[in-house]
């Protein structure tokens, strides 16, 4: 019996697929399909599957001619199937021609034609036709933009900002540049908010009223009752509300996390994150109104509230704020500690004070290591007593993450549920966290 294998991602299964399928199943007498997991597929760039791993793997099964299929799931791993499974043949589609010459070693490889004028990238554009548009004037819009042109599923047309001055240079030239807010909304079917933490609120509601798909830098709200209206307006108006923090999207910090729950370090009684920059806060507005705790807290809470949740007993906030900016309370440092009924937590973020930007999760069996700076992270390791126990973790990490985070916020929409990546009673909690701060609640400063 001659055993032949093929791997695709098959997203949007089509013609194309099956007649490949078709002509790999007549090269011998089984069939075996590699299918790549989500995971695998993202570090490898690939981000725009529009279906799930399960679908894909319905989707291939369905048509009949896999006799066994099987999940890719890391590199080496065809070497490992042709081994295992004692393959004859490994076949692929001709765009691959000479990339899997080194499996030659193990079994004889064809490269097949390719169906002409049909791929998943052309359906998943030729279905798309979602418009967003930018609100705000930060230079870290020149990067969403960037980021946008590798994500099927929407294109960036325009930019509102109350001041056309500040935008950022390479974003003059979209379609639509306006400082009226009704005019961009007029003319997209979602937004990007990086605007001033202070104004989320008011330009989320606007949006959503208008029927707007929103993802917005975090912080979403700056108190709780505000955030609870737009998740309701959001609701009514069956649209999309997201929060935008680029870790959560990442790879390697996803797989942190599933790690974590599986009991590898044992049951976990400390998260300590630190957020740190040196970025000036004397010169531009926008530097101004972004302090320490908006622009840096959330990021940091996220895995304190993700892994411990909620439910804290107690917590102390400790701040230095510069006196000259006291008016809107810019604080060049902070430090938050937290304590719950079983563990601790603590936290330091600072927009002019620098300190090691790791993130350290202590367990009663070892503890997770994630270096600076760790908020984007494609590396972590598992430590323990014995260094011989140590475990290293690589993943690949693409566009700070911003990338993931559009792909998420895309499919969110057109699946029409929110996304889970961050849950609701995360970012309620990170909101009343801003609530506290800045309506003074339990704050020390220093």
């Amino acid at each position: 019996m001659t055993k032949v294998i093929t791997y695709g991602t098959y997203d949007l299964l089509h013609y194309g697929h099956i007649r490949l399928l078709e002509r790999a199943k007549a090269l011998g007498d089984y069939l075996v399909v590699g299918i790549t997991s989500d995971a695998y597929d993202k570090t490898r760039g690939k981000i725009n599957n529009q279906q799930s791993l399960m679908e894909r793997i319905a989707a291939v099964e369905a048509t009949g001619l896999a006799d066994e299929i099987v999940v890719e799931e890391y590199e080496g791993q065809k070497i490992d199937d042709i081994k295992r499974l004692g393959i004859d043949i490994f076949t692929v589609g001709s765009d691959w021609e000479g990339y899997f010459d080194y499996l030659k070693e193990f079994c004889k490889v064809v490269y097949l034609e390719r169906t002409e004028g049909i791929s998943s990238s052309q359906i998943r554009a030729k279905n798309s036709s979602l418009k967003i548009g930018l609100l705000g004037n930060s230079q870290f819009l020149e990067k969403v933009y960037k980021e946008s042109k590798v994500v099927n599923g929407g294109d960036i047309c325009g930019i509102y900002a109350d001041n056309l001055v500040d935008i950022p240079s390479s974003l003059k030239d979209l379609e639509l540049v306006t400082d009226k807010l009704d005019l961009l909304l007029d003319n997209v079917d979602a937004v990007y908010i990086h605007s001033y933490p202070a104004i989320h609120y008011e330009q989320i509601r606007y949006a959503l009223n208008k029927g707007k798909h929103v993802l917005v830098e975090s912080p979403v709200a700056l108190n709780r009752t505000q955030y609870k209206e737009l998740v309701n307006l959001a609701q009514i108006n069956k649209v999309v509300l997201m929060e935008a923090i680029r870790t959560a999207y990442s790879t390697a910090y996803n797989r942190l996390l599933v790690i974590l729950q599986s009991g590898k370090i044992g049951e976990i009684v400390s998260v300590d994150a630190t957020c740190t920059s040196l970025k000036s806060i004397n010169n531009k507005e926008l530097d101004k109104k972004w302090n320490s705790i908006t622009a840096w807290g959330p990021t940091a809470l996220l895995p304190v509230f993700q892994i411990l949740g909620d439910d804290y007993v107690e917590k102390k906030i400790i701040s230095r704020v510069e006196q000259e900016n006291k008016d809107i309370k810019f604080d060049t440092f902070t430090k938050i500690d937290f304590v719950f009924e079983d563990a601790t937590a603590s936290i330091k973020v600072g927009r002019g004070v620098k300190s090691e930007g790791e993130l350290i999760i202590s367990g009663t069996k070892g503890y997770a290591y994630v270096p600076a700076p760790w908020w984007k992270t494609d590396y972590f390791e598992l430590r323990y007593e014995n260094p011989a126990d140590n475990r290293r973790y690589f993943y690949q990490l693409d566009g700070e993450g911003i990338r993931y985070e559009l792909v998420s916020f895309l499919q969110a929409i057109r699946t029409g549920s929110n996304n889970v990546a961050i849950a609701t009673e995360v970012t309620d909690a990170i909101v009343g966290i801003m609530e506290d701060y800045f309506e003074d609640s339990n704050v020390t400063l220093i």
